[in-house]
């Protein structure tokens, strides 16, 4: 039912919509979404991960529900709770992975541990 013309003009963004009944109209063309499969599906991010074994309960799980769920209390022997460990980064440290210090502190800290170390406190016999 549609037609439609680019101009010349702005090729990219607008073209000229035939709308059938001889009128004519001027409409922007929505830009491709990047990033994305021409596949007319939705992302999914799947539940199945590698043989992976759980340090809860030393199992090799293939889910990831199943998996996160020896870290509740409730699957695991020990009847703990477990923190799972990503490569998130740390409120302390910067986006290189370089950590934030705070000279002053550090120098003060190392001070304490020398005077610790030169006292004898701290070392076993």
């Amino acid at each position: 039912m549609f037609e439609y013309h680019r101009t010349m003009q702005n090729s990219a963004a607008h073209a000229w919509f035939d709308m059938g009944n001889g009128r004519q109209v001027f409409r922007r063309i929505p830009a491709p979404v990047v990033g994305r499969s021409s596949f007319p599906c939705p992302m999914v991010i799947s539940d199945g991960i590698d043989p992976t074994e759980s340090m809860a309960d030393g199992k090799i799980y293939t889910s990831k529900t199943a998996l996160r769920r020896t870290y509740r209390p409730d699957g695991n022997p020990q009847g703990r709770e477990y923190v799972e460990v990503g490569n998130d980064q740390r409120p302390h440290e910067q986006k290189r992975g370089n950590v934030v210090r705070d000279k002053a502190k550090s120098t003060e800290t190392i001070q304490k541990a020398m005077a610790t170390a030169d006292r004898g406190e701290g070392t076993q016999a």
